[in-house]
């Protein structure tokens, strides 16, 4: 499969809508994580759309809510844009649900989630995971405050994600490296413990 010029304008209008965003903690630009998550997604054999929506994947919670989805439907068509919404955690709009609300809700949403949401799912967590282990290993303790969760609630939210992705019948490749990176990361986190 190749891209379309429908793939370059995605990654414009993702690069932005994140133009000034960060990742949590350091000054990684946010555009990084959208590259990972579309780079995973295509490696697994994601079409065109699902890899335009695994740029687009955290516009509408960090940048605009339902303004952002209906640009998004408008310049991407219908099916990019569901699966843009499904991914969300929130709508975006109003005031953002509590932590662990949010977290349980996506994940009851997974369990009926379609195969694209799943797809540009497993590669977030699977990438958001690989970056939480990299950090932990810089870090330390020290890495949980930037969490809303804290330690105790990330660990459980990976846990569970995973658990879900696996249970509803996400890419398993995805869902294998995701279930290694988040074992890997509760040893580390249990190492922790000891010292």
């Amino acid at each position: 499969m190749s891209l379309s010029e429908r793939f370059d304008e995605a990654l414009r209008v993702a690069h932005d809508l994140h133009r000034r965003q960060r990742r949590k903690g350091d000054d990684t630009p946010y555009i990084a994580h959208l590259l990972g998550v579309a780079s995973l997604a295509l490696e697994a054999g994601a079409t065109e759309d699902e890899a335009i929506a695994a740029l687009l994947h955290d516009a509408v919670e960090d940048q605009g809510g339902s303004r952002a989805l209906d640009a998004i439907r408008d310049r991407f068509g219908p099916a990019v844009a569901a699966i843009v919404a499904d991914c969300s955690e929130w709508d975006g709009d109003g005031e953002r649900p509590a932590w662990r609300d949010r977290k349980e809700r996506h994940i009851r949403h997974i369990a009926v989630a379609p195969p694209s949401v799943l797809l540009v799912t497993a590669a977030d967590k699977l990438h958001n995971a690989r970056t939480l282990v990299a950090d932990y290993r810089r870090l330390g303790e020290a890495l949980w405050p930037r969490f809303n969760g804290g330690r105790d609630g990330t660990l459980w939210y990976y846990r569970a994600i995973a658990a879900a992705l696996a249970g509803a019948g996400a890419p398993k490749a995805l869902v294998d490296q995701l279930r290694r990176v988040v074992a890997e990361l509760d040893s580390l986190a249990a190492d922790g413990d000891r010292q």
